[in-house]
């Protein structure tokens, strides 16, 4: 049975190359083609998300890395815990927030499962959750934390 990110079973082979003429195809350099990564029925993904390998971020937030590491563009699943709260920030680049379950809040005002929240580059916010959340989070460049 799946897990609950699972990619699609595709076999990594080369995408066929148009040659140029007088070109063996065999002197092109093969690149395997990466499948792509899929989380299945994202809104049931807080009656899953104790199965994923957690990993502590801020004191009561868990992360779990999508992609990208925390020098470029990445993505994530945040989880917070009731109470639980991320230090004022800055945004070097776009940053997107799915609330998934409970709520999320900042100075600007309370955002519930199903917002989609968008931060602008040089744009700033401290996150809180009074009752425990779970959101996906895709930053384009890092944040920089006013601790």
């Amino acid at each position: 049975m799946p897990g609950p990110l699972s990619a699609p079973h595709h076999p990594t082979t080369p995408s066929p190359i148009t040659q140029p003429p007088n070109y063996p195809a065999t002197d092109l350099p093969q690149k395997p083609v990466p499948s792509p990564l899929v989380i299945s029925d994202i809104w049931s993904l807080c009656d899953r998300a104790d199965t994923l390998p957690w990993q502590p971020f801020r004191p009561g937030v868990d992360i779990y890395r999508l992609y990208g590491d925390s020098t470029g563009p990445s993505a994530a699943l945040l989880r917070y815990a009731p109470g639980a709260q991320v230090p004022h920030h800055d945004h070097t680049g776009y940053e997107h927030i799915l609330v998934l379950s409970g709520s999320q809040r900042d100075q600007h005002q309370t955002y519930p499962a199903g917002s989609l929240v968008i931060n602008a580059p040089d744009s700033d916010h401290w996150v809180a959750s009074d009752d425990g959340c779970l959101v996906l989070v895709m930053w384009e460049k890092p944040v920089a934390i006013r601790e």
